[in-house]
């Protein structure tokens, strides 16, 4: 969108960042550092923030020593090329990641190379995930816990935000539509918000930045630019591909459109969901189950495509001496025998897992099985031919997949059931410079426009763990530092004065908008009558988890209420709602948890504690 003489500001701000994830807070938190006013907008609606950054492990990229890291990083990135100076720019970055924790986290920076237990090799294989590679011992993970998959990065960077509510405005269910550029100098001037069904032009005097994630969940951009028709997001459902919509139409030139990361089990896949809905991610133990027995995985034409019991990188196979995302399947089965299916149902996890109980399917025959999958009779008889064959004679000749891995078929009966290709996140997106500017076409740039985080970001072939949540810290901090800074070309051009019922000083000299997000929040009470305490825990993946428990004559519980949580709407909630009947039933707070929401499950376990606790010291 254009700006011209008669653009109607409805309010104004120094910095504007568009996205609450981790690269988003970052850069509104060192923008409002650097004195400057800050508007963050978010999509998603409160309590659902963060990005990919509140679902991921947690672990952040690291080095011990800068040349030895560089080595690492440009053998992952080989043969594609990138820019020197940025890479000198992240990998100074991961080098310096503890002193980072340290001074602007406010934590013990937790080092899993030196600190983590690791009886198993478990810690050693996750931390290089390509130890062949030169360089890869000089690389470590720091966390701000010494746990992961805990959330416990997410919640201290939204708390560097809520301490700077002064200096930062939240809005949220507010998406950014378009950007707002001036026709002749290419300067970004603001951004089109769309506030409860409005567009709202707000001004950014010194900057915008770009933090809105990927692409996940458009489905238009997932087939133009990954080629794949199928793909589960794991993380958040509201990264649609919005800053590269805006970026394109101000002239940013793209890098890394056509590279992403998947997770979980066999190559990076998950027991198949509806569209629009969240994958689950098993690992583990339930990964062996997938992969070791009489068990298989069909393509679209009903034969194998890949060694199941490979460990995959982030989603990628050993591939001609790359490790490559294997090509996406449209309908993928994962084949089984009734012994197989015995196991997997008895498993505590994927036993339980709607998705996989509910569309199993069974089949008397192979003629049957693939009739039934839609798949070539001819095809599915000869591929389960060649894998008792192998399994027989312990030596797989199409994809080299371990003896001990595999087991014939017994007799019929034989089942299915549907799975989908994953993803953590797309890495494309507006292409940046150490400055974390925007650059345009012919690598100028996009004067007042900056990015951070998995849009656009740096990886640009293999990718190591913990380098996404690098890439947030340190280009979040680049980028809110330098959108905050006073430009030359600012002109003081004022908001309308006209008063208007979205802002919250329509009369003022500057006008701001009301945020959703205030410091009132910690003095929020909830009732309670006789028998009745409230708890509190602030450690759920979504923040702070409030119940209200009741309590009998003797002490015993009878109510456990849920009055506030901002947990993950699968299996996070589950953990809300069923929990609370478990602990009535067995008049206990220590209760099993729910496999897959141990985060959730702890917060309000220990949320009911502390109800419990009052009622002692009330007693």
């Amino acid at each position: 969108m254009a700006v011209g003489e008669e653009t109607y500001w409805h309010a104004s701000y120094d910095v504007i960042v568009l996205g609450f994830g981790g690269a988003g807070a970052t850069a509104a938190r060192f923008a409002a550092d650097a004195g400057a006013h800050v508007l963050l907008v978010d999509s998603a609606p409160e309590g659902h923030e963060g990005g990919n950054t509140r679902y991921s492990a947690q672990l952040i990229g690291t080095g011990d020593n800068f040349d030895d890291l560089k080595k690492y990083y440009q053998a992952l990135t080989a043969p594609m090329h990138l820019d020197e100076e940025m890479i000198n720019t992240y990998v100074t970055g991961m080098v310096n990641t503890p002193n980072y924790v340290q001074k602007y986290l406010g934590v013990k920076p937790f080092s899993w190379k030196r600190e983590k237990k690791d009886d198993t090799g478990f810690v050693d294989s996750i931390v290089r995930e390509f130890p062949e590679y030169e360089g890869s011992k000089s690389y470590d993970y720091t966390t701000v816990t010494s746990d992961f998959f805990d959330a416990a990065l997410w919640r201290n960077l939204r708390e560097q935000v809520m301490k700077r509510l002064d200096h930062i405005d939240v809005l949220f269910e507010t998406p950014a539509k378009k950007l707002i550029q001036d026709p002749e100098s290419k300067v970004i001037k603001g951004v089109v918000i769309q506030r409860q069904q409005h567009d709202l032009n707000v001004q950014a005097k010194n900057g915008v930045v770009l933090a809105t994630g990927g692409f996940e969940n458009n489905q238009k951009d997932v087939e133009d630019y990954l080629g794949a028709s199928k793909l589960a997001p794991l993380g958040t459902l509201y990264n649609k591909g919005d800053g590269i919509k805006m970026g394109r139409e101000v002239g940013a030139d793209m890098w890394h459109m056509a590279n992403y990361e998947s997770l979980g089990l066999l190559h990076g896949m998950a027991f198949a969901v509806k569209p629009g809905e969240r994958g689950r991610l098993m690992i583990g133990k339930q990964n062996d189950l997938v992969s070791h027995g009489s068990v298989f995985v069909i393509g679209d034409d009903g034969s194998r495509y890949f060694n199941e019991a490979e460990m995959n990188r982030h989603g990628h196979l050993y591939n001609h001496g790359q490790w490559k995302v294997p090509l996406n399947q449209d309908h993928p089965y994962l084949i089984f025998d009734r012994h197989q299916k015995k196991r997997l149902d008895k498993d505590q996890i994927i036993g339980s897992y709607a998705p996989y109980k509910e569309n199993v399917i069974k089949a008397d025959s192979i003629d049957d099985l693939a009739k039934k999958l839609s798949v070539s009779a001819k095809i599915l008889h000869r591929t389960f031919k060649r894998f008792n064959k192998a399994a027989d004679k312990g030596k797989d000749p199409e994809f080299h997949r371990a003896a001990r891995t595999m087991a014939e078929f017994a007799k019929p009966p034989y089942y299915a059931v549907p799975l989908v290709q994953t993803m953590l996140n797309t890495q494309g997106g507006p292409r940046r410079n150490v400055k974390a500017e925007v650059v345009d076409t012919n690598g100028l740039p996009i004067p007042h426009l900056y990015s951070a985080g998995e849009l656009g970001g740096i990886c640009a072939n293999q990718y190591q763990g913990g380098g996404n949540l690098a890439e947030c810290l340190i280009f979040g901090k680049i980028a809110g530092e330098n959108a905050a800074k006073p430009k030359d070309d600012t002109k003081n051009v004022e908001p309308n004065q006209e008063p208007d019922t979205m802002t919250s000083a329509s009369q003022s000299t500057d006008t701001t908008l009301a945020s959703d997000l205030t410091n009132d929040e910690e003095n929020e009470t909830f009732t309670t009558t006789d028998h009745q305490f409230i708890g509190e825990n602030d450690d759920g993946i979504g923040g702070e988890v409030v119940v209200r428990i009741t309590l009998d004559d003797d002490h015993q519980l009878t109510n456990v209420e849920v009055l506030k949580q901002s947990e993950s709407e699968d299996v996070g909630l589950k953990a809300m709602t069923d929990l609370p009947k478990e602990m009535v039933k067995k008049h206990t707070a220590d209760v099993d948890g729910i496999s897959g929401a141990s985060a959730s499950s702890n917060a309000l376990k220990a949320a009911v504690k502390d109800a419990l606790e009052k009622a002692k010291q009330g007693n």
